[in-house]
């Protein structure tokens, strides 16, 4: 059994981001994990109204 998915928080989301762009001079790539999350946690926030 696997366990249930957990939708991606703007939270969430704004921790990887934060962690991507210290790490990289400010900088998120796009297409990278932490765009991903960010586009994901905005369709979970915007489909949970």
């Amino acid at each position: 059994m696997s366990k249930p998915k957990t939708p991606m928080t703007p939270s969430a989301a704004a921790r990887i981001q934060s962690t991507v762009a210290k790490a990289n001079e400010g900088q998120v790539a796009k297409g990278s994990f932490a765009a991903r999350a960010q586009s994901a946690a905005a369709k979970n926030s915007n489909s949970s109204k």
